[in-house]
């Protein structure tokens, strides 16, 4: 996909209370290189880690994007690597059949990694960072009573941190077990991920999140204040607001979508980035749409630091529920028919529910003493970026460019 991102002075002449006017300038863009020119490999994608990521991260995308087709009207939030991992771990005990299927759904067909859960298992330990305020559960929990083969429940442990769970038939023993290892990964942060043990359960696939996010910079609890909310062009509830007065973001308008983009860095290593739509009333469909690992990393590399008055709503937003029909839309169904997990188990098996809890929050908490540069070609321009109507936020590791939440926000109030 063509990547047109238009920046400061097209954000300017959008923006009725800009502090400049922008007549006169031209328009920076990102253009294609000039026919019969190959572009060389960006050296991002260099490491077998970052290409595992990018592999990971598009099934993610495709997972958010089924699932916000089925929301159309609703608030959307998943961490699709507590997902991606189970599947990534279910593989091992997979036919050879079953595994291809698997790997072409996580895009692992793509890569030339031979030893991918190896990859795997160093992503995961970046990731796993207590200074970036994200927790993750995965695992892979099985009917009672079943033999499985020892090989295949080592390599689990060995590189996704977690054996597979098989069921004892006790049900108050299983939930009250099945709980309490979710809470003890997440480190207390996500309590209560099953209100019960399904009866009828061959594969479940377990996914649980949590990010509690600290800005680069802190906003101060004292300008957050109660405000409008566009739900669209007739309907505005009122929801605590985050403010802050000349604040440094990276920042890009992309003519394509018609959305404005900016960037925020978080403490650990991880930012977040927002796609606001110009109009009220625009639908997010096409923005959705065109997210991919390889075009949100074009993004970050486009984007321009300046300086902006910025609000963005508190979040405190929850998802919880199963993903089952959503994974067999990504070319997964014979995974809940006929599927081969000869390796895992003597025993035929199929996913019979992907179960998924997600939790975010973002308020003020953020770092007190961290500064932010500006080229000196931007000082004294200032914009608005007013997230008060529906949008899109994408949360990434930015030294792999692994997607760890992404979320559609269409009422804050959750």
């Amino acid at each position: 996909m063509k990547l047109l991102l238009v920046f400061l002075f097209v954000g300017i002449l959008l923006s009725p209370t800009s502090s400049q006017d922008p007549a006169g300038q031209e328009e920076p863009e990102v253009t294609d290189p000039p026919a019969g020119e190959v572009e060389e490999e960006d050296p991002f994608y260099k490491t077998p880690q970052n290409k595992l990521a990018a592999a990971a991260s598009n099934f993610g995308y495709n997972l958010y994007r089924q699932q916000a087709l089925k929301k159309a009207s609703g608030n959307v939030i998943l961490s699709p690597l507590s997902i991606t991992t189970a599947l990534s771990c279910l593989s091992l005990g997979a036919g050879k059949r079953t595994e291809s299927v698997i790997h072409r759904a996580l895009f692992y067909d793509l890569l030339s990694d031979s030893d991918v859960h190896n990859t795997y298992k160093e992503l995961l330990a970046g990731l796993n960072s207590p200074k970036n305020g994200f927790k993750t559960a995965s695992r892979i929990v099985l009917e009672k009573r079943l033999r499985l083969k020892l090989d295949v429940v080592n390599q689990a442990e060995k590189y996704y941190g977690a054996k597979p769970k098989v069921l004892t038939g006790n049900p108050r023993v299983d939930l009250q077990e099945g709980n309490n290892w979710v809470q003890q990964k997440t480190e207390g942060k996500v309590t209560r991920f099953f209100q019960e043990i399904p009866k009828t359960l061959s594969i479940l696939l377990l996914g649980a999140a949590y990010f509690k996010g600290q800005w680069g910079s802190k906003f101060n609890p004292q300008d957050t204040a109660l405000r409008n909310f566009h739900l669209d062009e007739q309907t505005s509830v009122k929801v605590p607001v985050m403010s802050a007065k000349s604040r440094v973001v990276r920042y890009g308008l992309d003519s394509d979508f018609n959305c404005k983009i900016a960037q925020l860095p978080l403490t650990g290593g991880v930012s977040i980035m927002f796609f606001l739509p110009l109009d009220i009333t625009q639908n997010l469909t096409l923005i959705e749409e065109g997210l991919t690992s390889e075009f949100v990393h074009d993004i970050d590399t486009a984007l321009q630091p300046i300086t902006v008055d910025l609000t963005v709503p508190r979040l405190k937003l929850s998802s919880d529920g199963d993903l089952g029909d959503t994974l067999q839309e990504l070319k997964l169904e014979s995974l809940s028919t006929l599927p081969d997990f000869s390796k895992l188990t003597a025993k035929a098996l199929k996913i019979t529910q992907v179960k998924h809890k997600a939790l975010l929050e973002l308020n003020e908490d953020g770092d007190e003493g961290r500064l932010i540069t500006v080229e000196p070609t931007r000082v004294g321009l200032t914009l608005d970026y007013h997230i008060d109507r529906p949008f899109i936020f994408v949360l990434r590791d930015d030294t792999t460019g692994t997607l760890l939440f992404i979320g559609k926000v269409m009422d804050p109030r959750g």
